[in-house]
């Protein structure tokens, strides 16, 4: 038995040996250090607490005491009631007077400060061993503000209903700031770690039910101070902003796995980034980081019922003060708009104080050798439904085909349908045509490759039918002709051509629609009005297709007289058909003669069937017979006669020059107004800022009032609309059925504008033929037609239906909702104008405004509208309301990035929960109070810091489409060549 009692008090030595080496073992080691403390330098086994913390490891709060206690201060013990962590509640610790919080952090008085000071370094000065302070005045306040000079620490009690459902006891944050912990009399405690590294900081720990559950630390951080004046006195606000945020919770805690179900640790663990802390003068802090904000709201966890106190020298207080001063505002210079308009104001001033060097224009001839024109030949197949169908063989339109006409003369291009004298016309004008062609076409006496200012009266008039005739010849007239000509001067030119058309009585009348709709001119003086507003551009070739289709033998009469050039004629009469200096008929892309008119066709053909051969079956010419007539009859019943050799060609043999017989009897002619000398073809010599402002007059007179009826329709259904959609999501709640109904509601305004938009510039094909600079003519639509009948009823129906609905009621909210709506209107008639005028033109098909791009593309209307249906579909379906984005595969998902609602949808969204839209609900009995924003990301998967960069996508979508606009419309203007 005693050797029993021997060998155990052996074993008792061995234990305690056994200890001491593994506590040596840890010493040397290291301590590890929690709350973000740091091993002390001068004692390896012991570690430096922030203030309110102490023990081996920082673990335990302190229990009593004040913070200039450091290392001596008393601590709260671990208790089994509350799983072995120490329990501020259970260790019944007292604060001393002066001091409050939990933990008893916070001084609340003056004397508090000095008393604790005084005992913890004795008669010591308070300034003693800070940076700069020593010697000034050393007594100590206690700063109970929001704003702190050196090193302060808040108390704050965190109610939320959601969390108070899971953890109902009560909830504390306590924060330490520390601005500069260097100037703080905390600096010299023992024991006490104010910031790592003396930089600016934030430690924070939140307590639950007196136990610490987890601690946070960031650093460096900035602090932003306000003051305001409200009726209860002035108020200080501060907001401090800090980096590099980590956490850490406390494991077996109750919020880190005391309770399984409810584990935090994931969470809490993986905060980082920034940390805001928001304080104001109300007692009011806000605990704000991304995460926090996803659930809790923009405000991040709200805090009330907060203490403030800091214990500072009046030194501190007073050479912050006098050494503060205000960050001057740099303001930087930016382009505006003014400059760009500033800069087309000096061009134009510019312009108009040139020279005018006003000579004479003529003196252009017209040549064309060997010209042939082949177009492709579809197949069938069904692949002949998209418009650039497959090739199988050509046919020939024209067949070597030359003639000639000189300055001055007037030539008549005859043959029965298809014998292709449209088509040879349009050659001569400077379309582009799809087919292939060969051959030259000149105008002496310029140089091969350049051409002089051809003007070209198309088949069908496309007038503007609000304005008078002499306001259309106005518009066109200040588009054409220089700056440097007077208005004066413009207006007689203007004038002069009137009388020439014989247009004088109805000058003031207005034209109306030309296609019988609408009362207005006649079709002879529509057609007469058609070639004035190629006339007052003084062109060097007029080129009119079949001006006198349609027309009696007087008005036909009357056109043809209005200028020289070069025209079709279908059937005219004996007395038109001897106004014609020359004659070119063809038959099947062939020309059988080209030469001197009135009887000298009939005479050719004559003595080609004298000479027999393959002339013996033309047919005889009788006495008094229309030789128009008789050349038609020869070009339709005798069509295989052989072509007219080229040397036969007697037109440059006439002495006749119409032009100068004109100028001799009637003076100066129209135009000798100006000389077209160095003038490029086909280019609008006015400004670009005289076109806007024309352009915008038209505009004014005609397309605002013609679709005044539309505009007010527009207006008055989109308030029927917005009525009935904020009817229907009337003041929706904030349940989380209401959050649905909510993005239901913004998904509803942007689908409408989706469809909406399919009516959009329904009439650009109609008035962009007339006299139209492409960049003016698009600014002009618009100012005239986007913003009148697109942007302003969508800002109406969206505006009713935001504030019925109950959407975010602040003003930044709501205009930056507006801003939205209006990128994603620009954007959709962006690309509906971009699809109408890609479309083939006249030549072509024409599928109407049903949906711009599957028109250009399908030649089948009913394919178009099935593609329209699914297109509409695929935007709805991207949008991400119906189909939550990740559920969609990842094959189909990149589709996402083409989608534009889904980009309005997420930004109008995004919006409307950055307002700290909360939401309020029960589920199962468990009151629910989260943010907004961790509903929209669970239902929608919408990105919470998306806004701007959906702006700048939708941004890039309109410049895009705003590019691929005006690179269409100029294409289009190069092709029209001089024929606009």
């Amino acid at each position: 038995m005693p050797l029993l009692v021997v060998q155990n008090h052996g074993l008792y030595h061995l234990s305690c040996v056994l200890f001491v080496l593994l506590t040596l073992s840890a010493s040397v080691t290291g301590q590890t250090c929690t709350n973000y403390g740091e091993t002390s330098p001068s004692n390896a086994s012991s570690c430096l607490c922030p203030p309110g913390f102490g023990g081996a490891t920082c673990a335990q709060p302190g229990c009593g005491g004040t913070i200039f206690d450091g290392s001596n201060r008393s601590l709260a013990q671990p208790s089994t009631s509350s799983s072995g962590f120490a329990n501020l509640t259970a260790s019944d610790c007292t604060c001393e007077s002066g001091w409050g919080g939990v933990g008893c952090n916070v001084c609340t008085t003056s004397s508090a400060c000095q008393v604790a000071y005084a005992a913890a370094n004795g008669n010591a000065s308070a300034t003693s061993g800070l940076d700069g302070l020593s010697g000034l005045n050393d007594t100590m306040v206690c700063n109970t503000a929001p704003t702190i000079w050196a090193a302060g620490e808040l108390s704050c009690q965190v109610n939320n209903p959601t969390l108070e459902a899971i953890y109902p006891l009560q909830s504390t944050l306590n924060i330490l700031r520390t601005l500069n912990g260097s100037l703080s009399p905390l600096h010299n405690t023992s024991g006490t770690l104010l910031s790592p590294s003396t930089s600016s900081s934030i430690y924070a720990q939140l307590m639950y039910a007196g136990v610490e559950q987890f601690f946070c630390t960031a650093s460096p951080c900035t602090q932003t101070s306000s003051n305001s004046t409200t009726s209860s006195g002035n108020t200080t606000s501060s907001t401090w902003t800090c980096q590099n945020l980590s956490c850490t919770c406390i494991q077996n805690a109750t919020f880190c796995g005391g309770v399984p179900v409810s584990n935090l640790t994931g969470t809490i663990d993986g905060l980082t980034g920034t940390l805001i802390v928001a304080c104001d003068s109300t007692n009011t802090c806000h605990f704000q980081q991304d995460v926090i904000n996803s659930v809790f709201g923009s405000q991040g966890l709200s805090m009330e019922g907060c203490v403030f106190g800091e214990c500072v020298t009046q030194a501190v207080i007073d050479t912050t003060n006098a050494t503060s001063s205000a960050a001057a505002a740099s303001g930087g210079t930016e382009l505006s708009g003014g400059t760009v308009v500033a800069w087309g104001w000096y061009v134009q001033r510019a312009a108009k104080k040139l020279p005018f060097n006003g000579g004479q224009s003529g003196g252009i001839s017209v040549r064309w050798s060997d010209i042939s024109y082949i177009v492709q030949s579809p197949q069938n197949s069904p692949s002949s439904l998209i418009s650039k169908s497959t090739i199988r063989e050509g046919k020939t339109i024209l067949d070597s085909v030359s003639g000639s006409i000189e300055s001055g003369q007037l030539m008549a291009i005859l043959g029965p349908s298809g014998a292709g004298k449209t088509t040879l016309v349009e050659l001569i004008a400077g379309k582009t045509k799809s087919g292939q062609y060969t051959g030259s076409i000149t105008f002496p006496p310029y140089a091969p490759g350049h051409h002089p200012r051809v003007a070209f009266v198309p088949q069908s008039d496309i007038l503007p039918s609000m304005l008078t005739v002499r306001e259309a010849l106005t518009f066109a007239a200040s588009l054409r002709l220089p700056e440097a000509l007077p208005a004066s001067s413009k207006a007689a030119l203007v004038s002069t051509v009137i009388s020439k058309l014989g247009l004088d009585d109805i000058a003031e009348t207005r034209i109306g629609a030309t296609d019988g709709t609408g009362r207005g001119i006649s079709g002879g003086e529509a057609r007469r009005v058609s070639i004035g507003l190629e006339l007052v551009g003084c062109p060097d070739v007029l080129v009119c297709d079949e001006p006198t289709s349609g027309l009696d033998s007087v008005s036909a009469f009357r056109i043809v007289n209005a200028a020289e050039g070069t025209r079709t004629v279908h059937q005219p009469s004996s007395r038109l058909y001897h106004t014609f200096d020359s004659v070119h008929l063809l038959s099947k892309g062939r020309a059988l003669y080209s030469g001197p008119g009135g009887l000298a066709p009939a005479q050719y053909f004559m003595r080609m069937r004298e000479g027999g051969g393959a002339g013996a079956d033309v047919l005889p010419y009788e006495e008094g017979y229309n030789v128009a007539d008789y050349l038609l009859d020869i070009a339709s019943e005798s069509p295989d006669i052989p072509s007219m050799p080229l040397d036969h060609n007697a037109v440059g043999k006439m002495g006749l020059s119409a032009s100068s017989e004109k100028k001799a009897d009637g003076g100066k002619d129209v135009e000798a107004l100006l000389s077209t000398q160095n003038l490029a073809p086909g280019t609008y010599v006015a400004t670009f800022l005289t076109q806007l402002q024309v352009l915008c007059g038209r505009e004014w007179k005609s397309t605002l009032a013609e679709t005044r009826a539309l505009f007010f329709t527009h207006v008055c259904v989109a308030c029927v609309l917005g009525v009935f959609c904020g009817g229907l999501y009337y003041q929706t709640g904030l349940t989380i059925a209401g959050f649905q109904a909510r993005v239901g509601c913004l998904f509803f305004m942007g689908s409408l504008i989706a469809f909406s938009s399919l009516s959009a510039l329904y009439n650009i094909v109609e008035i962009r033929p007339l006299f139209l600079p492409p960049t003016a003519w698009l600014l002009s639509r618009l100012i005239f037609d986007v913003i009148p009948l697109r942007i302003i009823p969508t800002i109406t129906v969206c505006t009713i239906t935001y504030w019925m609905a109950g959407l975010a009621h602040d003003a930044v909210h709501f205009f930056k909702f507006l801003l939205v709506i209006v990128l994603y209107t620009l954007g959709h008639d962006a690309l509906c104008m971009y699809f109408l005028l890609s479309r083939p033109t006249s030549s072509d098909y024409w599928l109407g405004t049903q949906n711009f791009l599957l028109g250009m593309l399908f030649r089948n209307g009913g394919i178009a509208i099935l593609l329209s249906a699914l297109s509409a579909l695929y935007q709805m379906t991207y949008a991400g309301f119906f189909v939550h984005i990740a559920s969609i595969p990842p094959v189909l998902r990149w589709l996402r990035w083409l989608c534009p609602l889904n980009y309005t949808l997420e930004a109008i969204s995004v919006n409307e929960v950055s307002s700290g839209l909360m939401i309020e609900d029960t589920l199962q009995g468990v009151p629910v109070n989260v943010s907004a924003t961790l509903i929209m990301q669970l239902l929608f998967g919408f990105g919470l810091n998306n806004y701007y960069r959906d702006i700048l996508v939708l941004f890039a979508f309109i410049a895009g489409l705003g590019v691929a606009v005006i690179a269409v419309v100029w294409l289009k203007d190069r092709r029209l060549g001089s024929a606009t």
